[in-house]
């Protein structure tokens, strides 16, 4: 096992560089990049986004995350910069400023070298670090991540086995009806319908309707802190839920009935064990292998993908809500370094997830299955 694991471990590189390469590729095509959103901003046609950058004048650009040397793409549209009217010198300053003055090549490896220190630069548009503006907002996507992650186990574990024993029965049938809704409707619209009845959109003012605590968060007792908070996450963790309970239990019920119909369970019953017996001393181990072992690549779903709509309905703000304006206000530094950093923690849990099979059942063996 530690050999595969090591190899696991070196795969790792080659496949993070060549995402970053993919990425960093795509992105030279996209229009708008931070140079012409400075220009925009200066012919006073510049969208919200870029009323994050201090002003520019008299020659001397200053940005609002205090100049990024970090190496970032290329301004996709640097072939109309001289029919704007603008001063080339000017020009010229803001592109070395971001760093385009420098040829493509270059800057990717300048990137890459420093992203394997974990130096990821200053946001364009925001002040400060990357890495501060991400332990910045890491908390309210924790927050969602491990409450969703643990309902969604505790709710379609249970209800996948149930499934499974009274397959073809009335309550199989009307908890896939259940399902099916769940599953077909996507979790932002869940949110919608959520404010709209409960959130003084049209009926009912139960819960708040933005953010992760109160205003007066700060003056109230411990116990007032934990309620506040927990009032405010009911609305955003139950559009997850539900939107994410849906496909864990149909994975829960097919892998107990495709456990039930082999051979050991039917010795095993034959032998005179209850039913409560066979389905937990024998059942259970096999057929949540696939289910445990799934766990770490689920939070990572749930963490950094999942909330992304949520974030943005619910006003929370989060590492969804952070990539999301860094994607549209063309921030490089944090579009590139959470890219980076993401992809990077999932290939490890995905090698984390290979990892708990072998817990879960010793009898898999990756490396007698390579040779």
């Amino acid at each position: 096992m530690t050999a595969y694991i090591f190899r696991r471990l070196l795969l790792i590189i080659p496949t993070l560089f060549a995402i970053m390469v993919l990425n960093f590729g795509i992105v030279q095509f996209a229009p708008g990049g931070p140079v012409d959103q400075i220009l925009a901003q200066l012919e006073g046609t510049g969208i919200d986004a870029t009323s994050r950058v201090s002003g520019v004048g008299g020659g001397d650009i200053a940005s609002g995350g205090g100049g990024a040397k970090q190496s970032t793409p290329g301004d996709a549209s640097a072939n109309t910069r001289g029919t704007r009217g603008l001063d080339p010198e000017l020009i010229a300053k803001i592109e070395a400023q971001f760093g385009f003055d420098k040829p493509l090549h270059e800057r990717f490896l300048h990137m890459m070298t420093s992203y394997v220190v974990f130096d990821f630069g200053e946001s364009f548009f925001k002040s400060g670090s990357v890495v501060g503006l991400v332990f910045d907002k890491m908390p309210v996507s924790i927050s969602l991540g491990i409450w969703t992650t643990l309902l969604v186990y505790l709710i379609s574990i249970p209800l996948g086995i149930r499934k499974a024993v009274r397959d073809g029965t009335a309550f199989d049938i009307w908890t896939s009806g259940v399902i099916v809704v769940g599953y077909a409707i996507p979790g932002f619209m869940f949110a919608v319908m959520l404010i709209v009845v409960f959130a003084g959109g049209s009926y009912f003012q139960v819960f708040p309707l933005r953010g992760l605590v109160s205003s007066n968060w700060s003056d109230l007792t411990l116990w007032g802190k934990v309620v506040d908070y927990l009032w405010h996450m009911v609305l955003p963790i139950t559009a997850m839920v539900i939107g994410g309970f849906a496909s864990l239990t149909m994975l829960t019920k097919n892998s107990f009935l495709e456990e039930i119909g082999k051979q050991y369970v039917l010795t095993a019953k034959a032998k005179g064990l209850s039913e409560r017996g066979v389905l937990y001393g024998h059942i259970f181990r096999n057929a949540m292998l696939i289910v445990v072992a799934g766990f770490p690549s689920a939070f990572v779903s749930i963490l950094f993908t999942g909330s992304l709509f949520i974030e943005i309905i619910f006003s929370l703000d989060g590492l969804g809500l952070l990539g999301f304006e860094a994607a549209l206000n063309r921030d490089y530094p944090v579009m590139f370094a959470t890219l980076y950093f993401f992809t990077l923690l999932g290939l490890i849990l995905n090698l984390v997830g290979d990892v708990m099979y072998v817990v879960i059942d010793p009898r898999i063996d990756f490396e007698s299955r390579e040779g």
